[in-house]
């Protein structure tokens, strides 16, 4: 069993498959996790086939672990299938709105996270990939995705075939507050940020990107305001289509 102290994304896998009877048991064990109502707003995925990776792939910018490993799994918000049981029980859904697009989010990641832990317990390695909510509208249309669903997490699974170093983290006290937020001020950051603006291979980044800061890595090269905004209307014009938002009645400009 790994410790979740030692977790590590893992982009390389080897040649060897994930059991398909083991890939169903942990989702049943993961199934326990906390959901609202006990409704369960969440569907898997599961992408085996080369020729469907490959479909894949451009979704997540080519990553090579989305081809490479031996199972991807898509984890979606889904609010169709609870629409669908009340409309066959005499019951009227009123689930086409954002709050119930945040609920089935909210669900489907609780259930990615519980089933992140027991892939670690059974030595599985995985990676998850960020890159599903930036262009969600191929990953629909890939998967013929209903009304009511959306995309809101990808893992590449499989047989680790690397051990790469553990990457840095913030200390507890950089983000537990007591009773209240206490706001940040510069010598807290200062203070915070030290260890990991030190660390060699950050100041080797900051360095060959020609950069004074490590921020600057995430504000000018990784995470930039022109990209946000572009994929903040990719996102809210795909929510649009798949039925969590309408454009006139909830009152925003996509």
């Amino acid at each position: 069993m790994k410790s979740i102290s030692t977790r590590r994304t893992i982009r390389q896998y080897a040649d060897r498959d994930v059991d398909e009877q083991l890939l169903q048991r942990l989702f049943a064990e993961a199934s326990r996790t906390q959901t609202m109502g006990n409704l369960q707003l969440y569907s898997v995925i599961v992408t085996r086939s080369p020729e469907m990776k490959a479909k894949l792939a451009p979704a997540h910018f080519n990553q090579p672990m989305v081809t490479q490993a031996p199972v991807v799994l898509t984890i979606v918000a889904d609010f169709n299938r609870t629409s669908t049981w009340a409309r066959c029980r005499n019951a009227v859904p009123g689930y086409d709105n954002f709050l119930s697009f945040i609920n089935a989010a909210t669900d489907a990641l609780l259930f990615t996270q519980t089933l992140c832990n027991l892939m670690d317990e059974e030595g599985l390695g995985y990676c998850y990939l960020g890159t599903t909510v930036y262009q969600p509208q191929q990953i629909i249309d890939l998967f013929h995705l209903p009304q009511l669903t959306f995309p809101v997490a990808t893992l590449t699974v499989g047989w680790p075939a690397e051990e790469p170093p553990l990457t840095d983290r913030l200390s507890v006290d950089a983000f537990v507050h007591e009773e209240r937020y206490n706001d940040y001020l510069g010598a807290d950051i200062d203070r915070l940020y030290a260890e990991k603006e030190h660390l060699p291979e950050n100041q080797k980044f900051v360095q060959i990107n020609n950069k004074e800061t490590l921020a600057q890595i995430f504000t000018d090269i990784r995470y930039t305001r022109k990209d946000n905004e572009a994929m903040s209307r990719t996102l809210l014009d795909a929510l649009c289509r798949q039925g969590f938002l309408q454009r006139r009645r909830d009152g925003f400009d996509v």
